[in-house]
């Protein structure tokens, strides 16, 4: 690697284009239809059985009262946030569910809301990232702009996300939102949605603190430290161009790393990067491809999420 993190020109080959994909990486059309179908079904329960993990573990933890499976409650929360998210992304692709409407309203009223994002804005946003990695409208350049750095500097980030620092910096342009001509109706759906969850879970438990505990501070906490990792090894360290494997990074899976911070095959980011239409039940399928045609080379492979973030702190 040079010292941008980018692969060397050696590490990657000029392949494209091949008898099963395009000169632009995409699968070729009758292909890329397969690859495109939305598992509405599974998706479904997908969403179904998020919740159901949330109502349940929740239900564990008042239902014995033992502090520790408060405190495995609160830590698993951090992948469950992490879901959430993943789910917003693929209804924001508009990949969730094949009507539109459903999956706008799925991914509005289940899925983003209670997650805190204003999905609408979050889209917009999303697809300048797509449209340019590292370019002008680049929404996402606070999350990795600044590596690489010194392992002091990512610890001190890490803290900062660790302690609701980041969290309540997140947090704020909300409640300063309500008033806002134009974001207004969304800041307040959205407090609206964390207002019934709160009295909802009150409700159910019987506990008042049931909510903030084991939702709200989650999400300013464990999540924002699942979220950098999650942000620095996907575009770290790298830079704008053309070819995605300059912009994007390729960590081979591991099941604790999709457990636990790649949930919903989000891992194989390069090849949401290189096409961006496929669902993410697809993406496996579609990064075979990548790596039969030899786009994807040993020399842009890490074996694992810890190598590539000691390398995108040994600045």
């Amino acid at each position: 690697m040079a010292a941008t993190m980018v692969p060397d020109l050696e590490a990657r080959p000029s392949v494209f284009p091949t008898d099963r994909l395009l000169d632009s990486g995409k699968c070729r059309p009758e292909l890329r239809r397969d690859l495109r179908r939305i598992a509405d079904g599974r998706n479904a329960l997908t969403v179904v059985g998020l919740w159901a993990s949330v109502a349940g573990m929740v239900a564990l933890a008042v239902w014995t009262g033992n502090p520790l499976v408060y405190l495995a409650a609160f830590v698993l929360m951090g992948p469950v946030h992490a879901r959430f998210a993943i789910l917003m992304h693929e209804a924001a692709h508009k990949l969730l569910f094949t009507n539109k409407r459903v999956n706008d309203w799925v991914g509005t009223w289940l899925i983003a809301y209670p997650a805190l994002v204003p999905i609408g804005i979050y889209r917009r946003g999303h697809f300048a990232h797509h449209r340019e990695e590292f370019g002008p409208e680049e929404p996402d350049i606070a999350y990795y702009g600044g590596y690489r750095c010194d392992r002091r500097t990512l610890a001190r980030r890490l803290v900062r996300d660790a302690v609701g620092i980041s969290g309540w910096k997140n947090l704020k342009p909300l409640f300063k939102a309500v008033r806002n001509p134009t974001f207004g109706g969304v800041a307040r759906s959205i407090i609206a949605v964390q207002a019934v969850l709160w009295a909802v879970s009150w409700i159910a438990t019987g506990e008042w603190f049931v909510y903030p505990l084991l939702w709200l501070l989650p999400w300013m906490t464990q999540w924002r430290v699942l979220n950098r990792l999650r942000a620095i090894a996907e575009h770290g360290g790298l830079e704008g161009g053309s070819d995605r494997r300059v912009t994007t990074h390729y960590v081979r899976q591991t099941w604790p790393a999709r457990l636990w911070i790649v949930p919903y095959n989000t891992g194989w980011h390069l090849a949401h990067h290189v096409d961006m239409g496929i669902p993410f039940r697809n993406l496996r399928r579609y990064n075979q491809e990548l790596l039969r045609a030899g786009y994807v080379t040993p020399g842009i492979t890490y074996p694992n999420y810890r190598s590539l973030w000691r390398a995108l702190s040994d600045a």
